[in-house]
């Protein structure tokens, strides 16, 4: 058992919950391991080709195509395709709400309570850089870890907020497709993953969580389109945080229907609600989680947010028009905005009315415009493939110079690299690290600060 105790309350709303066999074997989950998990990005790699390039002890999640578990001992963190974004470390279980939302490229997603970004980054790939992607987080210092994963993972068609969803709602109105509440809660799911936890619940229980979740839900689905579908999900058992969220909704929304989620071996259905999914971390290997799919059958009085306009927008300066000619992908002139001489690329269809949120990032930033040239951003580099940017070096992952790099250092070129002036992209077994710039034989070292290896 933890050395942390846990509230002999939880502890017999639990038993009443599972039922006395179940519940023994809950308790006895406390005496294993937890599980570390990472999940793969598919935008720049297969789980196959990463599994042929990997040194780490990968096994799959059974439930999650792109997802494994790996050894708590080793450090992924410390591996040069980690700052590739070549994956995103997940507690297994919290990969499946991502999973389960079906998100079709064009589709307008708002990812409601984001931060750190696990399930952000997920949702993004899954447009595969058709639509847009609203990701946001109440705490703008969350936010902005949000921010660099979503931007280390190569995503471009993101904008991230840091917003009260009643803002939200009033700026969009019925606009997404498809929703993600990951709602705030008790955390009783991560009790055996995070002591932490246990000492928050102490707190704050399920009766300070469940009224934020039905404001929450309540934002959620005035922000939803006709025939638009939420996913809702939370890391906690009570039944006031899940079954019952769900089921006011219903009860107020006559438009509201619950999808039946599918089973996997291991995974339980609701409690007093059919078509929910539940994990337990004695029925997995996982910890707790809770979610339910809903969908918007017809539609409700909301406002609604026109399109950004295709007006013909000034010429793009000279230093930018040159640099751009460097990059083998087309951009439309129309979707770029220069703000403060930072150089954006917004998504298709961006809302000219979400121009009054608080914004974080609002598309791409390819980069800032200096005194007459022009400076490529972190987040631009890592959207590019191999062979997008006219000169490019790739080391080999045992190279060096690679760790070197991803240090800030000035970088040295061999005598087979030869000259190389100007910009150049740096990466690793052909995935793109950042930018540095030549001087002939040497590389001044573009790589961000904010992101060093440390």
């Amino acid at each position: 058992m933890r050395k942390t105790k846990i509230s002999e309350e939880f502890l017999n709303n639990m038993k009443n919950l599972l039922g006395e066999e179940d519940y023994v074997a809950y308790r006895n989950s406390f005496e294993e391991e937890r599980l570390y998990g990472l999940r793969v990005n598919t935008q720049k790699t297969s789980p196959d080709e990463f599994l042929k390039k990997t040194n780490l002890t990968l096994h799959s999640i059974p439930w999650i195509k792109n997802g494994f578990y790996y050894n708590g001992e080793e450090r992924p963190a410390k591996d040069p395709y980690y700052y590739a974004g070549l994956y995103y470390l997940q507690e297994p279980s919290a990969m499946t709400p991502a999973n389960l939302l079906p998100i079709v490229p064009g589709d307008h997603v708002l990812d409601l309570c984001a931060a750190p970004g696990g399930k952000s980054t997920e949702l993004g790939v899954k447009l595969k850089g058709e639509g847009i992607l609203i990701s946001n987080d109440i705490s703008s210092s969350r936010a902005k870890a949000l921010l660099k994963n979503l931007e280390l993972w190569g995503i471009e068609n993101i904008c991230v907020t840091s917003e009260e969803p009643e803002k939200l709602k009033d700026t969009f109105g019925s606009y997404f497709n498809k929703i993600l509440v990951d709602a705030p809660c008790s955390g009783e799911g991560m009790f055996r993953k995070d002591e932490d936890m246990v000492k928050s619940y102490e707190i704050h229980g399920p009766e300070y969580y469940a009224p934020i979740q039905k404001n929450i839900m309540e934002q959620a689905v005035d922000m939803l389109v006709p025939g638009g579908l939420i996913l809702y999900s939370t890391c906690t058992f009570s039944v006031c945080e899940n079954e019952e969220v769900i089921q006011g909704i219903l009860n107020r929304h006559e438009d509201m229907e619950l999808l039946k989620l599918p089973l996997f071996k291991g995974a339980s259905g609701g409690i007093g609600l059919s078509g929910c999914l539940r994990l337990f971390p004695h029925k997995i290997k996982g910890e707790g989680h809770f979610m339910a799919l809903l969908q918007k059958k017809q539609s409700k009085n909301a406002i609604s947010v026109s399109s950004s306009s295709q007006q013909k927008k000034p010429a793009l300066p000279p230093s930018l028009s040159e640099f751009l000619l460097l990059v083998s992908k087309s951009f439309s002139e129309s979707r770029i905005r220069i703000k403060n001489d930072c150089v954006y690329y917004l998504p298709e269809g961006f809302p000219e009315q979400a121009g009054k949120l608080r914004f974080l990032r609002t598309g791409l930033l390819i980069g800032e415009l200096k005194k007459n040239r022009m400076e490529p951003s972190q987040a631009f580099a890592m959207s590019l493939k191999f062979g997008e940017f006219k000169q490019t070096l790739s080391w080999k992952k045992e190279d060096e110079r690679v760790i070197r790099y991803l240090k800030g250092e000035t970088i040295s070129l061999t005598e087979e690299e030869g000259e190389i002036k100007g910009w150049c992209l740096i990466c690793v077994d052909e995935f793109p690290l950042g930018f540095a710039k030549g001087d002939g034989t040497r590389l001044k070292n573009k790589y961000y600060p904010g992101w060093r290896w440390q």
